[in-house]
């Protein structure tokens, strides 16, 4: 049996690389380890949470003397390490916590993994650190077409075309890392973590960096789950500047499946970059999920377009992302099983369908629930 440590598995993507782990891997031993920040949440995990093969653990991942026992304890064999400070705004007010998490958590689990594994005969045999960052550590993409081309466009063959619409330069495992957020910085300097061990010790390490994910379980503070619930309750939709801002999107799953396949497969000291081919301007996927909301709920679609509001744009806001990963396609075969409009069919009718999830969410009750049930009430 191999016993993983999943951290940040009760957030939106940990979760879902929980639930896989679990559901394919009855032989496995998946250990959910998360502090349940405002991010993280259980009720995520509801359909596994009974399984034999999957156990929670309440932690911050900054408590190396905690993490490190649990090592032990658990005879953890591999670590797959999600959990993060995330959300770009958060970040520009308050990096303190974004360094302290990202960076000094990532040490932590670092350090405790390297004394653990190099105590036992094997050392570092049948082990794997496994990282996962963000395509924000390589700063902005300029975009020679600002035009681009028409969206939405729903072929694998319209989406690779319309990758190379805004310009020709893609982020490739081998670009220079520029950051340019706090957020950015904070996880730039946790790879450099993960990669100076492997240099250093001989760590079996592997980072990935992968563009923005959309699907199920996001927590609503970001664009597309915060923008379905606005339109459900029609309130305005916030846009920074004109909405220009171009990203590569992928829906969580196919993360996920990438992730499960990079652990399993993937060479050991390597980057793989993470991406969908689908580079969207916001304003347009704002537009496709209006339409798709009005539609599911029965409304005429498009009728609640004028809930867009234009705000003062991020400070630092990158005009571009666009993630090449044609590496991690050529060498372990993945590519996204979804288009972006299928994909968000699929999101949009999710959350109309777990209202009450996000009634939860937003109004905070989540966090309560869980403050009692670890304060002993």
């Amino acid at each position: 049996m191999k016993n993983i440590v999943i951290t940040g598995g009760a957030g939106f993507i940990g979760s879902h690389v929980v639930r896989l782990f679990v559901n394919k891997y009855p032989e496995y031993k998946i250990i959910n380890l998360d502090k349940l920040t405002y991010a993280g949440n259980l009720a995520n995990l509801k359909d596994v949470e009974d399984k034999p093969n999957y156990k929670f653990v309440k932690m911050d991942i900054c408590d190396f003397e905690a993490f490190y026992k649990l090592m032990q304890d658990e005879k953890i064999d591999g670590i797959i390490h999600l959990a993060a400070e995330s959300h770009v705004d958060r970040s520009i007010k308050d990096p303190f916590t974004f360094a302290r998490t990202n960076v000094m958590g990532t040490l932590s689990l670092l350090q405790a993994a390297k004394l653990y594994w190099e105590s036992l005969p094997e050392k570092y045999e049948g082990k794997r650190f496994y990282h996962i960052s963000t395509d924000e550590v390589y700063g902005a993409l300029e975009m020679t077409n600002p035009e681009g081309i028409p969206a939405p466009f729903s072929t694998k063959a319209s989406s690779e075309k319309q990758h190379e619409a805004y310009g020709k330069d893609f982020f490739v495992e081998t670009t220079k890392y520029n950051p340019h957020s706090p957020y950015s910085a904070a996880k730039a300097s946790s790879d450099h973590f993960v990669r100076a061990y492997h240099d250093t010790y001989g760590m079996p390490t592997i980072v990935t960096n992968c563009s923005n994910n959309y699907g199920p379980y996001q927590f609503p503070e970001k664009l597309i789950p915060l923008f379905i619930n606005n339109i459900r309750h029609r309130k305005p939709l916030p846009v920074y500047g004109k909405g220009e801002n171009v990203r590569d999107w992928l829906y969580v799953v196919d993360h996920a499946r990438a992730i499960d396949t990079i652990f399993h497969n993937g060479k050991i000291a390597e980057t793989y970059n993470i991406g969908g081919f689908n580079e969207w301007k916001n304003i347009d996927i704002i537009k496709v999920v209006i339409n798709t909301v009005d539609r599911l709920l029965g409304r005429k679609e498009g009728e609640d377009m004028d809930l867009i509001t234009y705000v003062t744009d991020r400070l630092g806001h990158d005009a571009r992302y666009a993630i090449d990963s044609r590496k991690l396609q050529a060498e372990l075969g993945w590519e996204p099983s979804l288009q972006f409009e299928e994909g968000i069919e699929e999101t949009v009718k999710w959350y109309l369908e777990n209202q009450e999830w996000l009634d939860n969410i937003t109004s905070g009750a989540y966090e309560k629930y869980y403050e009692d049930m670890y304060a002993g009430r």
